[in-house]
């Protein structure tokens, strides 16, 4: 019996969201970075579920005690789930970017903008370049 496997890859953007893949659904996220910079996450504005959005379009904002940073799609696509838990708990964001602390989810519009961005180690470098 072959075994199947799924790949899924997280990529960045320069501007410190995060897309992981899954089959053609993105989960968007903001990194460990930009919540590290911004502090104590207080409130998370999100798209809305089934709104379209092209490659770099700002789509909402997350605001932290000490301030605001708009968020911009990482690729084009249209908004098929938001992370409902952030409206009680924006501080997921800042303990669990990664996990429980996602954004939303879009059904991409053009896969090979996600080719585009950055992959892990492009992304460790490019913060380097910001120190």
């Amino acid at each position: 019996m072959a075994m199947e496997y799924f790949v899924v890859d997280r990529k960045y953007t320069e501007k410190h969201e995060w897309v992981l893949l899954s089959g053609d659904i993105g989960t968007v996220g903001i990194s460990d970075y930009a919540q590290e910079a911004l502090g104590d996450v207080v409130y998370v504005q999100l798209p809305e579920v089934g709104s379209e959005y092209n490659q770099h379009d700002e789509c909402g904002a997350v605001e932290s005690v000490k301030a605001a940073s708009e968020i911009y799609c990482p690729v084009s696509g249209k908004v098929t789930e938001v992370n409902k838990h952030l409206e009680d708990r924006p501080g997921l964001v800042n303990s669990s970017c990664y996990q429980d602390g996602w954004l939303f989810k879009l059904q991409l519009g053009n896969p090979e903008e996600f080719e585009s961005l950055l992959d892990e180690d492009d992304y460790n470098k490019y913060l380097k370049t910001m120190e």
